[in-house]
């Protein structure tokens, strides 16, 4: 599965997790949302699932800034001829926003969708680049494991439901 970033150089640069990414080729950066690929949008209302797998043959994610997060996604108007799949609930690993609930980081996303889709080797090549790579999957394997099984946005809900129910 080929791995595309929209860069939107909002944040640091030494912080950035996508340039991290870019510079060790694990990613390859972008400058326009390729049209088969799934972006990664936490906005959309479906799930990514492993049937992703047959729609699609790219990730693609948009790297910008938490704090400019709604302004930057509403002004992507081409993101509505796009297949949008919002990653299913995970915490953090990354020490900024540790065990926030969706908080990820571009990399934290990519390798949460990799797994999700049965690419888990490259998931965790992405997460070895970072020293608290490893903490993601340790507080999310037991979540992503049920969610790669998945087929079904909608039994993901359940998952997501089970496991936050305050959220619900």
């Amino acid at each position: 599965m080929k791995v595309f970033v929209l860069e939107l150089k909002q944040d640091d640069p030494t912080k950035c997790t996508a340039a991290k990414l870019v510079k060790f080729n694990l990613i390859q950066s972008s400058r326009f949302i390729p049209k088969d690929a799934i972006v990664l949008n936490p906005l959309s209302k479906i799930a990514l699932s492993k049937t992703d797998n047959s729609i699609a043959k790219s990730i693609c994610a948009i790297d910008c800034s938490w704090n400019y997060f709604d302004e930057t996604i509403r002004k992507f108007k081409i993101l509505k001829k796009r297949i949008n799949r919002r990653l299913p609930l995970l915490l953090a690993g990354n020490p900024v926003n540790y065990a926030k609930l969706g908080k990820l980081t571009t990399a934290e996303a990519i390798a949460g969708s990799l797994f999700i889709l049965g690419f888990q080797s490259n998931a965790e090549e992405l997460l070895n680049k970072f020293k608290w790579g490893h903490t993601f999957l340790d507080l999310n394997v037991e979540l992503l494991e049920l969610y790669k099984n998945q087929e079904d946005p909608n039994e993901i809900l359940k998952i997501e439901k089970d496991y936050f129910p305050n959220l619900y």
